[in-house]
């Protein structure tokens, strides 16, 4: 899972780059549809399942809305296995495999729209994350189910779609308290995580870098980031992945429900999962099941505004420290060795710029427009795009439950989990105060 950095990669073999391409494609090709007077076609594709009690209407219902399922499918499918050939990956495997993948999905999607599960909280997302650990710790996966199995592809892919659905103006107004928080938590959680990985437990320096990138930036992402620029051993970067899943699978669970029991707020809520989640994905997971779109805008801005867009940064400080103190006390080098400072754009997440660049799209198109067609332009564009984003964010957390195995979890060792746990005792209290006392007023504003 750790693999080689999206960053060594050419551009056009990234997740990152197709993630930007499908995201800003399918935003612009909705738009010229609505021109041209033909965005039912992309309404239709935009399948939705209500919330239902009889199983029979509900079966009637999705029955009509084949034509849109099998258009939702045939799109992606091309979409997804283009950017599959670009990036080397066996083409027939992966279109098996998302075939199995999406068919799944319809049917979590469906009975997640139950209201009896809806009320136990048992929604899409949750729900696609139990089934896939379910099958996942049950029976052996065939690699080519596992070759679409692309949680970082989807999770990305789906965030840029989140752009054009949340206003620029918003992100000017938020972006910069997500920061100013972001920055607190990132800080507090990284060196909380670091000191008690090196100080407490003995581990490698670049161990407990990887750890608490993990644990304070963008996870998988960070850690991957982070081990790459200190130069830490695979197994560091793999165990700080497990540290990320672990945590990442217990937040989606108890974080909705303890923002319900503490009365919270959606807006807060959501600025309290996107700074105490682990995982985008995750935090999109338990965000969405707080059941109102503020909470889901105000997590991206915290967590993708603030937490993600830290990587490069964290990745050059820490490189630095790497070559000047813990290599130079190893004898490994001689502390003279200078950082490149590109290494803050080499480990930018890109597909953050394609979020950006969707967000300004479409809100600079609606302000020119008359109120009338800007009200039907979010109508019919991107209320289509909601529910597309939704599918994508499915398809997400099935790939994290059927790529989470507990048994591999399990096998890192105490002290790394020790490590990670004293982070996430400090991160989830301090994210709760920022988000609902010191940064609450901008948190209410977001509507």
């Amino acid at each position: 899972m750790a693999g080689a950095p999206q960053s060594a990669l050419p551009w056009y073999e990234r997740e990152d780059t197709w993630a930007i391409i499908i995201g800003l494609g399918l935003t612009f090709l909705i738009t010229i549809a609505f021109f041209i007077g033909a965005a039912g076609f992309f309404k239709t594709m935009a399948v939705g399942v209500s919330t239902w009690t009889d199983a029979g209407k509900m079966f009637g219902t999705l029955g009509s809305k084949v034509p849109g399922v099998i258009i939702l499918f045939v799109f992606f499918l091309a979409a997804f296995s283009i950017a599959a050939k670009t990036m080397k990956i066996n083409v027939g495997n992966y279109a098996a495999g998302f075939t199995v993948l999406f068919i799944i999905s319809v049917a979590i999607t469906a009975l997640g729209a139950n209201k009896f599960l809806k009320t136990w909280q048992l929604e899409t997302p949750l729900l696609a994350l139990l089934f896939g650990m379910l099958i996942s710790n049950t029976i052996t996966l065939p690699k080519w189910f596992q070759s679409a199995l692309k949680t970082e592809f989807y999770v990305k892919t789906g965030i840029v779609l989140m752009g054009a659905t949340l206003p620029f103006t918003i992100i000017l107004k938020a972006g910069p308290m997500a920061m100013m928080q972001a920055t607190i938590v990132a800080a507090t959680t990284f060196f909380s995580i670091f000191w008690a990985a090196t100080k407490l437990f003995n581990l490698d320096p670049r161990f407990g870098a990887c750890l608490g990138a993990g644990g304070s930036i963008c996870g998988v992402s960070g850690s991957i980031a982070i081990g790459g620029a200190c130069r830490a051993e695979k197994e560091h970067v793999s165990v700080a992945i497990s540290m990320v899943i672990v945590w990442a699978v217990v937040m989606v669970i108890l974080l909705p429900i303890w923002c319900k029991a503490l009365g919270m707020e959606p807006g807060p809520a959501g600025a309290w999962i996107g700074t105490s989640e682990f995982a985008d994905a995750a935090g999109f997971a338990a965000a969405a099941a707080i059941g109102d779109e503020r909470a889901v805008k105000t997590f991206t801005l915290m967590k993708v505004v603030g937490r993600d867009m830290f990587v490069g940064i964290w990745a050059l400080l820490v490189a630095w420290l790497s070559v000047t103190v813990w290599e130079k006390k190893e004898g490994n080098g001689n502390g003279s060795e200078r950082v490149d400072i590109g290494e803050i754009w080499r480990r930018f997440p890109k597909f953050v710029i394609g979020f950006f660049v969707a967000s300004i799209f479409t809100t600079v198109l609606i302000a020119a427009m008359a109120p009338k067609m800007g009200a039907a332009y979010s109508k019919q564009v991107l209320g289509p795009i909601k529910n597309l984003r939704g599918w994508t964010f499915t398809w997400t957390f099935l790939s994290i439950g059927f790529t989470t195995r507990f048994r591999e979890l399990t096998s890192f060792g105490w002290k790394p989990f020790a490590a990670f746990t004293i982070g996430v005792l400090i991160n989830v209290p301090l994210g709760y105060w920022l988000s609902n006392h010191v940064f609450v007023s901008y948190w209410l504003g977001v509507k």
